[in-house]
């Protein structure tokens, strides 16, 4: 037995070898130039920390969520190969012989060769860009074969140490994935929102339009899964200005009104549902997703079943009124409603995005804000206030001062209200209420749970932000919440 299995290696190692030499014999066209720099590129994951920087700055949020998930596959499999790949199978590097000068690296590897820590690096990245975003792993598919080509091509790595490496970073980005639905799957756990009884049952989607916010960047997922669950739903893509008139038509005429997108796509779909007084089926298409995952809801599979069998449940809404529009109708709010520091980052991250990308917009905003000179001033039931920040959640949040985590029920029909007090600067005072812990009062903090609000004498232009969404607030305002307003579809 033992002598097979030697003889098998040995025959393995040769034909690594034969194919090792024949790589090095056959002149590849511009590759003496292209090849070794491409791989001397992706050095300690250069290129591809590059790909993802580029990504969140000129990317989608989809794009985003795709290029972080690609980083931490690439982090996994890193990981994964220096402490126990190299370590586990000690195999020297290919001897250079007939490898032509021009190719050969200025300075050698001194690790071992199996496996290829380049090639897993470049298909992790790449397959965990691919398994969220297929478009944007397809275009650098090429790039991450030629880097790994590359290793063979330079004389650093036998072919079987190339695979491997592949098969480890592929590997690694479903690891991850994996492990990013469990954490999701834990963060999404129903609550004790009350069932609602009659609402229609869709076993073939007949009666349901969805208008899925092609922005978002999982249209293509979620089509799919309506074309093989639900064969008769309507399905209307759209993005942009086109979204709320697509949104307002489908509620009109359909049964149920379903929709994909983000936070904020679900909010203009709920208000629309709410008028309309129709069902709402919800299919997680955004970044973040918090009203679906605080509903229960992982992904587009656990809506489906849930209209299969006709099961929903009752939620609360937030609203505040005078809303955003010109004809004066209430807002609504699903999560949270909010005035001070975060609408105010949201405003400078808006403006400044279209010019220089989302993610130094970002951290541009942030010091903006943290550098604001003077808190707001406005009335909060009658009594003056001077304030960093207003947060009115619907529904309790989880998490302590201003920055609150997830909710067990949305179903409540409170406000859990928050406000960071003037005086200082923006900054101290937001880490200090951060610390102060939830519903409790402290100089610089308090937090309540309120049935309704009044805000008034608010400076004009001031900005207002929910779910997400920025809008300017009107100069009286007022707060409230609608227990059991709408309908949506969730699995019992």
């Amino acid at each position: 037995m033992v002598d097979q299995e030697l003889t098998w290696t040995g025959a393995f190692a040769r034909w690594d070898r034969r194919l090792f030499d024949a790589v090095a014999r056959r002149h590849w066209p511009g590759a003496d130039r292209v090849l070794p720099r491409l791989g001397r590129a992706a050095n300690h994951g250069v290129l591809w920390g590059g790909a993802a920087a580029a990504i969140a700055v000129f990317g989608s949020a989809g794009a985003r969520k795709a290029a972080l998930r690609g980083a931490a596959s690439l982090a996994l499999a890193s990981s994964a190969i220096n402490t126990v790949g190299k370590w586990s199978v000690r195999r020297p590097r290919p001897l250079l012989e007939g490898v032509p000068a021009v190719r050969q690296l200025a300075v050698q590897p001194q690790t071992t060769s199996f496996p290829s820590g380049h090639s897993a690096s470049a298909f992790a990245f790449t397959a965990g860009l691919a398994l969220e975003a297929p478009a944007l792993g397809a275009v650098l598919a090429p790039v991450a074969a030629s880097v790994a080509f590359s290793r063979v091509y330079t004389g650093v790595h036998y072919p079987s140490d190339v695979v491997a490496g592949a098969a480890l970073g592929v590997a690694a980005a479903f690891v991850v994935r994996r492990l990013a639905r469990d954490v999701q799957e834990a963060r999404a756990v129903p609550g004790d929102e009350p069932k609602a009884i009659g609402v229609p049952a869709l076993p073939d989607g007949a009666g349901l339009t969805v208008v899925v916010n092609t922005g978002s960047g999982t249209a293509a997922a979620v089509r799919d899964v309506l074309r093989t669950r639900l064969p008769k739903a309507e399905v209307v893509e759209c993005e942009g200005a086109d979204l709320l008139p697509a949104l307002a038509d489908a509620a009109s005429h359909a049964t149920v009104l379903g929709v994909c997108g983000g936070d904020g796509t679900v909010n203009a779909a709920a208000t629309a549902a709410l008028r309309a007084g129709v069902p709402l089926a919800v299919f997680p298409g955004g970044t973040l997703n918090h009203f679906a995952l605080d509903l229960g809801l992982i992904g587009p599979e656990s809506t489906c079943e849930a209209l299969e069998h006709g099961e929903a449940v009752h939620v609360g809404v937030g609203r505040f009124s005078p809303g955003p529009g010109p004809d004066g109708e209430p807002g609504y709010f699903l999560n949270n409603f909010s005035i001070g520091a975060y609408p105010e980052l949201l405003r400078h991250r808006l403006r400044w995005a279209p010019r220089i990308g989302g993610g130094p917009a970002a951290l541009l905003a942030a010091w903006k804000v943290l550098r604001a000179e003077r808190p707001v001033r406005l009335s909060l039931a009658g009594r003056p206030r001077s304030i960093w920040l207003l947060f009115a959640g619907n529904g309790t949040y989880h998490g302590t001062g201003p920055t609150p985590g997830r909710r067990d029920s949305v179903g409540e029909g409170f406000l859990d209200l928050r406000v960071v007090y003037g005086g200082g600067r923006p900054g101290p005072r937001l880490l200090a209420a951060a610390f102060a812990g939830p519903l409790s009062r402290s100089p610089v903090h308090a937090a309540t749970h309120l049935r309704s609000l009044r805000v008034g004498a608010v400076p004009k232009g001031t900005p207002l932000a929910y779910d997400g969404e920025y809008a300017k607030a009107s100069s009286e305002l007022v707060l409230d919440t609608l227990p059991r307003a709408l309908t949506v579809y969730r699995p019992l």
